[in-house]
């Protein structure tokens, strides 16, 4: 399988730099700065991405590239660029005009590979502070902007181009033609990483992996749960104990009609009412990581606890999706926030994990599941937290929350769908707001709860814009989550995106 891998110097562009090849159907594998692959079996290319570092900086990522440059052909941007400058004998420094957001490309070489069919003057997105004021005498300037000089250039000699600007952003024009030119043309990868490739390959791992052991899965209901559970049923079939666990957390209803869509798919499914439990974990927790990692160690509990009733139980698999590994440990090794199906196991539990889903985007889950035959009253649902509504409500965790909160998300969603908008939306849900408010209903003065309504749209959940919803919908939800929810009196609706805010409130 072709592959182009991307080291990673903690860029907030790298997730999207890796989107973008895989658009081209091209695997694309993202590794630290300093974790260079000792198997390159399949490599084609290497792109290194930008970072929040100055090159300049003394504690900036510098990786040895000795052993990359001239071996693969090589693609630096932004802060890449300014690496393969500055390691080189170039120099990088604060130029007297820098460039944030968007920018033109001028004076550029329209016959360079790298540049084929990217049209003058089009529009790319700037930002960096530092600007390459310098290149070694090798380098060849192959564009610029009208404030920067070396927009882009190539190494004399040897297979490796840099580009100042992101081309892996919407905002840059002509930015997947580049990459399509990089990944294709000058890599030679064939695009033929799929869906079926996945499905086939993924199954023919599983099979080898497993071997003849046993597994336990626990599904939630969600798209990648579903899937993953899917896919090993396909690699396994009835070696697959799938649990389903209510942690007292889910939407208004969910238990049972997740119980009974699962009965299409064939899988073995037992549920779990441990709602009390969770409850009990939680009394008086406020603290939004605290509170993830109660709800991760409940359910590796119980699912220890079921799966001791099974025989011969050897693995844990996991609905983790690429998105979860990277919110939960960055490059820099500041955690973002922990994800209950994202780490290791209690050493007494004596089970290995498998991960089916853990190198994809949410979108090629989807995509997959959908080749897997699986309806789309499961793929389409939007995502849903591991923690469930154990995240959507600020504070601690009461049963008389939760109600509440199921109550006004049922309405909620069910608005959504009634009125065509579910689909148009990524992610949608409510939050219950650590706060209370006056208002007057009837006649009478009330000292209620306010909710928070959060739909955004996006394509992955590593970035994400809040959704403009119709005024009129968003007023007949607000009187009817008010109207008939006991103890709300006031609705807000979210209007953050993503960054800054993260899609959840905690």
């Amino acid at each position: 399988m072709d592959k182009i891998i991307i080291l990673d110097f903690g860029s907030q562009y790298t997730q999207l730099i890796a989107r973008r090849v895989r658009e081209m159907n091209t695997y694309s594998e993202i590794v630290p700065y300093n974790k260079f692959p000792a198997d390159t079996t399949g490599i084609k290319g290497v792109i290194l991405s930008g970072s929040p570092f100055s090159v300049n900086q003394a504690d900036a990522f510098r990786p040895d590239l000795s052993s990359i440059r001239g071996h693969f052909p090589l693609l630096g941007i932004c802060y890449g660029a300014q690496y393969l400058a500055h390691s080189s004998g170039g120099k990088v420094g604060s130029s007297k005009t820098r460039e944030y957001g968007r920018a033109h490309l001028s004076s550029f070489t329209a016959t360079d590979p790298l540049l084929q069919g990217v049209r003058e003057h089009s529009q790319v997105w700037m930002s960096h502070g530092d600007s390459i004021i310098e290149l070694p005498g090798n380098f060849n300037i192959i564009a610029s902007t009208a404030e920067v000089p070396v927009a882009a250039f190539r190494i004399e000699g040897e297979p490796t181009w840099a580009v100042q600007f992101h081309p892996e952003v919407y905002h840059s024009e002509d930015g997947s033609v580049l990459l399509h030119n990089f990944v294709h043309d000058i890599c030679g990868c064939q695009g033929d990483w799929t869906p079926d490739s996945f499905i086939e390959s993924t199954v023919a791992e599983l099979q080898q992996q497993l071997g003849e052991d046993h597994v336990v899965l626990g599904l939630s209901g969600g798209v990648d749960s579903t899937v993953a559970a899917v896919l090993l049923n396909k690699a396994i079939g009835n070696r697959l104990h799938c649990i389903f666990v209510d942690n007292g957390l889910l939407r208004l209803n969910e238990f049972t009609s997740v119980l009974k869509n699962y009965q299409t798919l064939g899988l073995n499914v037992k549920g779990v009412d441990a709602s009390q439990r969770f409850y009990e974990a939680l009394r008086g927790e406020t603290d939004p990581e605290k509170k993830r990692k109660i709800i991760g160690k409940g359910f590796i509990e119980v699912f220890e606890e079921e799966a001791h009733k099974l025989q011969d139980i050897k693995w844990l698999a996991q609905g983790t999706i690429y998105p979860d590994r990277i919110e939960s440990l960055s490059i820099t090794g500041m955690v973002i926030k922990s994800h209950h199906n994202v780490g290791g196991l209690p050493d007494r539990m004596k089970m290995q994990v498998v991960e089916p889903l853990k190198l994809l985007f949410k979108d090629e889950v989807r995509r997959v599941g959908r080749k897997l035959g699986i309806p789309d009253m499961l793929i389409q649902r939007h995502p849903f937290p591991g923690p469930g509504l154990g995240v959507r409500i600020l504070g601690d965790i009461t049963p008389e929350k939760v109600r509440i909160l199921q109550e006004a998300d049922a309405i909620f969603i069910n608005g959504l769908l009634e009125n065509g908008l579910y689909d148009k939306v990524w992610q949608a849900g409510v939050i219950l707001l650590p706060v209370q408010s006056v208002g007057v209903m009837g006649d009478e003065r009330t000292y209620e709860r306010a909710v928070a309504l959060r739909a955004v749209c996006s394509t992955d959940g590593m970035t994400a814009d809040w959704a403009d919803l119709p005024n009129s919908f968003l007023r007949a939800v607000s009187n009817e989550i008010i109207n008939k929810v006991k103890g709300i009196n006031r609705v807000v609706y979210d209007i953050s995106s993503k960054p800054p805010a993260t899609i959840e409130w905690e």
